[in-house]
């Protein structure tokens, strides 16, 4: 993990937490070679400006590099994972795969009656 934590809830990047973002990063995961601007934004259906503002949070944090272009006299855009940026992302689903299962478990431990809600006093 990028961080020295002791919960896997210290390693859930705000920067990947946000679900647009999460989005993109998944879609970008199954492209190797990148995908162009239109096609990002036609899979996690976003606006152009949202588009815009969540490419350049994840570029600031080099997470993706963007490369544009012209082909036949058209602008094109393409967007690829960094290296930092995969790993990053890795790091942050392997911290969601444990608080998720963490969640799993308690609610599981709850719904047979062994476990109290959080705040609630056992016997009470």
């Amino acid at each position: 993990m990028t961080k020295k934590s002791e919960t896997p809830y210290d390693s859930l990047e705000r920067i990947f937490h946000e679900p647009n973002r999460m989005a993109i990063m998944s879609a970008l995961c199954t492209a190797e070679k990148g995908l162009r601007f239109s096609d990002i934004k036609k899979t996690c259906n976003l606006t152009d400006g949202n588009l815009n503002r969540h490419l350049k949070v994840l570029s600031e944090a080099k997470a993706i590099t963007i490369k544009k272009k012209f082909v036949d006299d058209k602008p094109c855009t393409t967007v690829s994972l960094s290296e930092i940026g995969l790993q990053r992302f890795n790091e942050y689903l392997n911290a969601l795969e444990q608080v998720l299962q963490r969640a799993k478990e308690a609610v599981s431990e709850d719904a047979r009656g062994q476990a109290p809600f959080i705040g609630e006093t056992v016997g009470a």
